[in-house]
């Protein structure tokens, strides 16, 4: 599918009764810059046969053009499953966030002979073809090595996890992650190319809708805590809805973990053991 352009997407079909119901509306991988020359892809998938075959057959479709680069968002399994087999199949180098680099560097059997892994800077701007650029961003918050890619060409942001097409995520550090939403303001983008779920047109009212989600998740938390809610388990149970899924809820309690420690650390709760209360 051509989405603007310099970007093209192969969508990859999840089952929502197993793990696919943290990633509603399936993943894309994405190929940007100009099928008749060169092109770049964008993360790998999961470390599924068939994943790796559709991604080829996609490639297969736009021609076979020479793939220069293979970018990561993040090193979560969904985002760098099959790395191996599409570095081998393209010859092609990848690159990421610094933190990451030794891990993929192990992976790829990657050496400072034949350096496959190459570390990206903050804000480095990467040419693809012709006057085609990408834009290394680095937005912690949903993982410390968590890098977003901005296609200014085309007024693309590539959101990797940080924003998705057709729901929510999970963050690790709060903090970092509503710093993560506002730099991504800044650019301005037209279209949110997620990792997970459909390409978003509303660009900037998608980001400010995560920042307001974020500060009134946080409300809701500090809320029930304030009413008597002290474990994770109650904070999950007052919060979120109570028909709930069963196969989300250990996300839903990983969120609001990373609400409370964002909460202790302001020093706006108190923490004891297992239990939360107001100070």
């Amino acid at each position: 599918m051509q989405i603007t352009e310099h970007v093209y997407s192969t969508h990859i079909e999840e089952d929502p009764n197993t793990f696919g119901a943290m990633h509603p509306g399936g993943t894309q991988i994405y190929f940007v810059g100009d099928p008749t020359k060169e092109m770049v892809m964008i993360d790998s998938g999961e470390n599924y046969r068939h994943w790796t075959q559709q991604i080829i057959k996609y490639h297969a479709e736009l021609g076979s053009p020479v793939i220069s680069t293979i970018f990561i968002t993040h090193g979560h399994g969904d985002h760098i499953g099959g790395l191996d087999r599409l570095q081998e199949y393209f010859g092609c180098a990848v690159r990421c966030h610094p933190k990451l680099a030794p891990f993929l560097a192990h992976k790829l059997d990657s050496s400072p002979d034949e350096p496959t892994v190459q570390k990206l800077k903050s804000n480095e701007i990467i040419q693809i073809s012709g006057e085609t650029t990408l834009k290394a961003i680095f937005t912690p918050g949903h993982e410390e090595d968590h890098v977003v890619y901005h296609l200014k060409q085309d007024r693309v942001l590539f959101s990797g996890d940080t924003i998705l097409g057709n729901s929510t995520g999970s963050v690790r550090n709060l903090n970092q992650y509503i710093s993560s939403l506002r730099k991504m303001l800044t650019l301005k983008p037209e279209i949110i190319c997620p990792g997970h779920g459909n390409t978003v047109s509303n660009a900037t009212n998608r980001i400010q809708f995560y920042l307001h989600h974020r500060l009134q998740r946080e409300s809701q938390i500090l809320t029930a805590v304030k009413e008597g809610s002290v474990t994770v388990g109650q904070i999950v149970d007052t919060v979120y809805p109570r028909n709930l899924r069963k196969n989300l809820r250990a996300a839903a309690a990983r969120n609001v973990e990373t609400h409370l420690s964002k909460l202790v650390e302001e020093n706006i709760i108190h923490k004891t053991d297992s239990t939360y209360s107001p100070i």
